[in-house]
């Protein structure tokens, strides 16, 4: 909403001070001028970008006028989700038992109490992936903060591919405002000799291109980049809590512990508050009971209970 918003006052405030020195708007309507400065830059996106980067770059720009997903309303929900599976392989003896939930998630006790973690094919795999190398017990904590660090960098590099592409766009765009200008200059002075009515209308043409260029540049595709950057990076810190609170949890911090260093690596301005995450966990957390024992274990046990 907050870009939509920004995209409007820049559009509001450019015309706007047109129209006050009482400009004429409909000299400003040049559909020549859009389509070699709009179809230029669409060939430009074609030629420098696969498709996957060019689907990327729709969604980006999709992602850019939604809401911020990643408040601090969502940060107390998934530290729940975190003290669920912490709490629940404390209490059922260790991890091995979270095989179920990691391998299936879409039917685990756990996760489908989260059903926008469900959601995310990112996040989840994220969790899961490495929630299953503690599982199968093939890696120590270090080569698992490791391992999960590398998976970070990788996707922020993957979300950068369509920044940049817009960026370069961006930059292309007062070039591509020359080129129509230069056109309608050409166009003019073909002109030459005829009204001068003619000749003015022509000229206010070709610098309209110049003016698309530059402020579809600096007022609309560049700030769309620069927005796009920045959710990028606050999903690589969403990433970041996550990896917190497993490796802690790998070391062997209790659940509210391990909990608590993801608190901390929250950016401050959505961080929750201790006593808030600790009241969320207590009101709303809900972990599995531990799986029975049965067969010859249960046995055992029952004998040993009536011994």
């Amino acid at each position: 909403m907050l870009a939509i918003l920004g995209i409007l006052v820049v559009l509001a405030a450019v015309f706007g001070g047109f129209l006050m020195e009482k400009g004429n708007p409909w000299v400003l309507m040049q559909p020549a001028e859009l389509l070699i400065i709009g179809g230029a830059a669409t060939g430009i996106v074609m030629v420098a970008n696969s498709p996957a980067v060019i689907r990327k770059m729709a969604r980006g720009v999709l992602a850019v006028f939604r809401p911020r997903a990643h408040d601090s309303r969502a940060f107390l929900t998934r530290l729940r989700m975190l003290y669920e599976i912490f709490a629940f392989a404390q209490r059922s003896g260790g991890v091995a038992l979270l095989e179920n939930d990691v391998e299936t998630p879409e039917t685990s006790a756990i996760f489908s109490n989260h059903p926008d973690f469900l959601r995310d094919p990112s996040a989840r795999a994220f969790v899961c992936d490495s929630l299953r190398m503690l599982v199968i017990g093939v890696t120590s904590p270090h080569e698992l903060n490791e391992l999960m660090d590398l998976d970070i960098e990788v996707q922020r590099r993957g979300r950068h591919e369509p920044v940049a592409a817009l960026s370069s766009m961006a930059e292309a765009l007062p070039g591509l405002g020359i080129v129509a200008a230069v056109l309608g200059v050409v166009i003019t002075m073909e002109a030459i000799g005829g009204a001068p009515e003619t000749i003015g209308q022509k000229v206010a043409a070709a610098l309209v291109g110049t003016f698309l260029g530059i402020l579809l540049c600096y007022g609309v595709v560049g700030p769309l980049a620069s927005r796009l950057e920045h959710l990028n990076e606050a999903e690589s810190q969403y990433q970041h809590v996550m990896r917190i609170a497993i490796v802690a949890f790998a070391r062997g911090s209790s659940p509210l512990l391990a909990v608590e260093y993801a608190r901390r690596s929250i950016p401050p301005e959505v961080r929750p508050g201790f006593l808030e995450m600790e009241m969320t966990i207590k009101r709303d957390a809900r972990v599995p009971p531990p799986p029975r024992i049965e067969g010859a274990k249960e046995a055992q046990v029952a004998g040993a209970v009536h011994a």
